[in-house]
């Protein structure tokens, strides 16, 4: 039998990206011998992280509609035509057995193509708010792999499969590292330990937060990993002391997680479901900033069920100290915080979203 060969498209923000990547990775475990090509948008982060991770990429000129009246939106039109034909191009050269969506730009054009052609599509999406790209191809694709319920609000019901997003494997079982992430950190492990994400490039308003709670988390004897991000690190490396450590970036996620006692974090949705798995107390401040408003939505689907505290930037200074006051001195609270969230938890999510995959390529080899 011939190898298979899987065209996939996932961009634009690591988010997308990432359970691209895991994919590919499961599907290259199961298949050795399979073709991969990813399919970014030219001048985006795929095209340099995809070939960091050993595949081949090709790049489409294509961006998003702007949320306000922009020139940028007057060319879109273009571009999305220019597309859809190198998709057809790049398509008709690489022949895929089928192809695989993770959200993002350059995965609209590409999978609305191969759905035309009869090839078996599949795409994932992260968030509990479907994007735009997924929604517009949800009519043609075979398969929707989703991390929420309630997903039949945006997507044909008897398409839908819960699976979880891909997450790394290395934060399966995070709480046997403790002693390594106190040494690796160089905490003192009789203290409580808190740990603030705000992803790559940092989170402006969760930094201003931090650096004005200093005083009320020392009045706590609090210690605290903050990953304050590349874009701020420069103002606020000068406050690391004692008991606070300020990076940039943290390379050792798995034992940033294990040193931690409290968590606060953006809600991206790979955020949100690594920290589903590793069940600490988490506080999510989500950005306001971003399409449909899709990380306070994913935020809301956790803290309604128990599982997370939420509160919106615009709540920070009224009621981030009483909040996080509450949650410090009630071990009850956390006890019942970490339970809930680690219920939703979803480990084996890349697996079983390769096993739909698998299930496309047998119906495809018995209807052929």
């Amino acid at each position: 039998m011939k190898p298979y060969k899987f065209i996939i498209s996932g961009g634009g923000t690591g988010g997308h990206i990432y359970p691209a990547v895991a994919i590919a990775n499961e599907l290259k475990l199961r298949y050795p011998d399979a073709e991969f090509l990813f399919v970014g948008a030219n001048d985006r982060m795929e095209m340099d992280k995809v070939p960091q991770s050993g595949y081949a990429i090709k790049g489409l000129w294509i961006s998003g509609l702007q949320r306000n009246l922009s020139l940028k939106n007057l060319i879109f039109p273009l571009k999305l035509i220019l597309s859809l034909w190198e998709s057809r191009k790049i398509i008709k050269s690489f022949q895929p057995d089928l192809a695989i969506g993770t959200g993002g730009y350059a995965s609209a054009p590409l999978l609305k193509v191969a759905s035309n052609k009869g090839i078996p599509c599949l795409i994932q999406e992260q968030n509990s708010y479907a994007g735009i790209t997924n929604k517009w191809l949800s009519a043609k694709v075979k398969k929707i792999c989703v991390a929420y319920d309630g997903m039949e609000l945006y997507f044909p019901s008897e398409k839908i499969k819960l699976t979880g997003n891909p997450v790394r494997q290395d934060l399966l079982d995070v709480s046997s590292k403790r002693e390594e992430s106190i040494s690796f950190f160089k905490l003192d492990s009789q203290k409580k330990t808190l740990l603030v994400l705000g992803g790559s490039l940092g989170a402006r308003r969760i930094n201003i937060l931090i650096n004005s709670s200093l005083d009320f988390f020392s009045k706590l004897d609090l210690q605290i990993i903050w990953q304050c991000g590349s874009y701020y690190f420069e103002s606020y490396k000068e406050k690391g002391f004692i008991n606070v450590q300020v990076h940039a970036f943290l390379n050792r996620m798995d034992l940033a997680y294990a040193a931690s006692d409290f968590i606060i974090s953006r809600a991206g949705a790979l955020s949100v479901s690594e920290l589903c798995l590793v069940g600490k107390p988490v506080i999510f401040v989500p950005s306001p900033n971003v399409s449909e408003d899709h990380q306070t939505k994913n935020a809301k689907s956790i803290s309604a069920k128990g599982a997370a505290v939420l509160i919106a930037e615009k709540d920070l200074d009224t009621q981030f100290e009483d909040e996080f006051y509450r949650l410090f001195n009630s071990e009850e609270i956390q006890l019942q915080l970490s339970k809930n969230c680690k219920a939703l938890g979803k480990p084996n999510a890349t697996k079983e979203i390769v096993e739909e995959i698998e299930k496309l390529l047998k119906e495809t080899k018995v209807n052929n």
